[in-house]
């Protein structure tokens, strides 16, 4: 798994939440990660180190600044 995960990325995790979702948005990258349950709206912050070991795989990249702006 890439460590390049970015703010805006979908990510499926290997356990589902407890309200049935399993796609999450990152909110927040760093020592810790922020993500969202797009099912049910519910945020969690993790420890950077079990957030990776939990994703299972990147559902929708988002594309870096640079390249929005098309510079």
């Amino acid at each position: 798994m890439a460590d390049d995960f970015r703010v805006g990325q979908i990510v499926k995790m290997k356990k589902k939440h407890p309200c049935g979702g399993e796609k999450w948005e990152i909110l927040r990258t760093g020592m810790d990660f922020r993500i969202k349950c797009l099912h049910c709206g519910r945020s969690v912050l993790l420890p950077r180190r079990r957030f990776e070991s939990k994703v299972d795989e990147v559902l929708e990249e988002v594309q870096p600044e640079e390249e929005k702006d098309g510079l």
